[in-house]
């Protein structure tokens, strides 16, 4: 698996979440990093997976580059997966130069498509795994053949994000975002709408939890709000479940999405969601039964929805019951993983049969 990083995201924490639950007896998983951020390495070396760190500096450059071409050399992986944007278009590339046949593109977010260059690198990869199907059919719409994309729907660890008990239910009115500061998530429409939640719920709190490129626009924009008083900011975590604990709602006011973790995690822990109806959260948040949608670029609508929720105590326990049984029910960790693995096989075989090429068995199968 090949990453840009271990920063604390929604993509590193899935690919961390697949590679640790892997079969043993019929993969080897490892990491490949072009830069050197290593928020998640200590959990990623607990759960025994290799970590190769391609490049000593916090961002992608030649130095990071030259080393995995060297690498893919030397080591010839059975199967390569690049994760986000910079790793699927140099990870296709490189490997498809170096002849590696079982190249997995990955589309996990709204604008994946569009950075990564899917409308010339597509035929670089022997198969595409995405997390929504808007993605999917974005993929087809120019010309990437159906039985070459599968669609998986990120899992959530619903033993890991349990709901709080009823003692330790949050008495505050606290709106949680837990999402990258970058203009896929439109915090300036979320920093507005709480303008409209404010108005009806003097008391309600809203705590932006990330980092990402736009960290001094969001904080700029929160400080010079109306409602400044009422908005804190705070680095992201490892473990992010003390502020779900604290939270009344979990809000994301997204313009692109593919399927966000922090969706699932909140429902997989009772909180009812408002958010935007673009990408794959459809899919997921049910309206009226486990939160609230709007569409995008709408912060009254977005705030309204805010408030409503933070209002009624009994709507809130209702949606959050029935997003917990959702999330157990549909997004479990176990078929995201064994969907994975179906997928390697199938493209590993397929690889072997065009290339007459097929992996050595490894020490103890």
């Amino acid at each position: 698996m090949l990453l840009q990083d271990l920063a604390f995201g929604g993509t590193q924490r899935q690919a961390l979440e697949l590679a640790a639950r892997l079969d043993r007896s019929r993969f080897a998983p490892e990491f490949w990093m072009l830069t050197d951020v290593r928020d998640f390495a200590p959990k990623a070396e607990l759960a025994g997976i290799p970590l190769v760190w391609l490049s000593p500096y916090p961002k992608v450059g030649v130095l990071g580059l030259a080393a995995l071409w060297k690498r893919l050399a030397a080591e010839r992986p059975d199967i390569l997966m690049p994760l986000t944007a910079v790793p699927n278009i140099w990870g296709r590339v490189f490997g498809r130069l170096r002849g590696i046949t079982a190249v997995i593109g990955t589309c996990r977010g709204g604008g994946a498509i569009k950075r990564q260059h899917e409308r010339f690198l597509k035929g670089l990869a022997a198969h595409h795994i995405v997390n929504a199907e808007p993605l999917a059919k974005a993929l087809v719409k120019m010309g990437r053949p159906q039985d070459k994309i599968t669609c998986i729907a990120n899992g959530v660890d619903t033993d890991h994000f349990l709901p709080p008990p009823d003692e330790l239910r949050p008495v505050r009115e606290v709106v949680l975002c837990p999402a990258r500061f970058c203009e896929d998530k439109d915090h300036e429409t979320l920093i507005r709408g709480f303008e409209y939640t404010v108005a009806r719920r003097p008391r309600a709190e809203l705590w932006l939890m990330g980092d990402g490129p736009l960290r001094t626009r969001v904080r700029t924009l929160a400080a010079r709000s109306p409602v400044r008083g009422n908005i804190r900011t705070f680095p992201p975590a490892a473990d992010p479940r003390p502020f779900f604990q604290q939270a009344s709602a979990v809000v994301l006011s997204s313009v692109r999405e593919g399927l966000p973790n922090v969706i699932l995690e909140a429902m997989s822990m009772g909180i009812p969601v408002a958010a935007t109806a673009v990408g794959g959260i459809p899919d997921v948040v049910e309206p009226e039964r486990t939160g609230l949608l709007c569409p995008p670029r709408n912060p009254q609508a977005l705030g309204e929805n805010l408030a409503r929720v933070l209002g009624d105590e009994a709507l809130r326990r209702s949606f959050g019951e029935t997003a917990r049984q959702r999330a157990v029910e549909r997004f479990s960790m176990e078929t995201m993983v064994r969907r994975h693995e179906a997928v390697f096989e199938r493209v590993l075989e397929r690889g072997c049969e065009e290339s007459g090429r097929c992996p050595e068995p490894r020490r103890g199968e």
